[in-house]
């Protein structure tokens, strides 16, 4: 079982930067690729950004040249930093794990509240 603990999210300035963390336990961290999802209210989950094992990452379009996926294998955690905040950034945002071999082992976790407003 993969427990996955979110933190850093609050409220941001537009313009302003917030930094992300998803702390892993349970498992072997450097074999599953990790996503950051956000939610906005009645709207439906959409995936931000991606690392893979190796490192490589991926972006939405929305937040690209904006937000910086990171991850850190001696610790088990994963950052998202994001700058320039805009409003629309605004959401619950979740950290997800993906098994390298076995995609079904997914886990979510909890969600971690963003807000940018002046």
């Amino acid at each position: 079982q993969v427990q996955l603990v979110e933190s850093g999210g609050g409220l941001g300035q537009p313009g302003g930067s917030l930094t992300l963390s998803c702390a892993a336990s349970g498992t072997t961290f450097s074999v599953y690729a990790f996503c950051w999802y956000r939610q906005a209210p009645g709207k439906e989950r959409e995936l931000v950004a991606r690392i893979t094992t190796s490192g490589r990452t991926n972006y939405s379009d929305s937040v690209k040249d904006r937000f910086t996926i990171s991850r850190d294998n001696a610790k088990n955690t994963v950052s998202l930093q994001m700058n320039s905040l805009k409003p629309e950034d605004t959401a619950l945002y979740y950290c997800n794990a993906a098994h390298l071999v076995i995609p079904s082992r997914a886990y979510w976790g909890q969600g971690t509240q963003v807000t940018v407003s002046s």
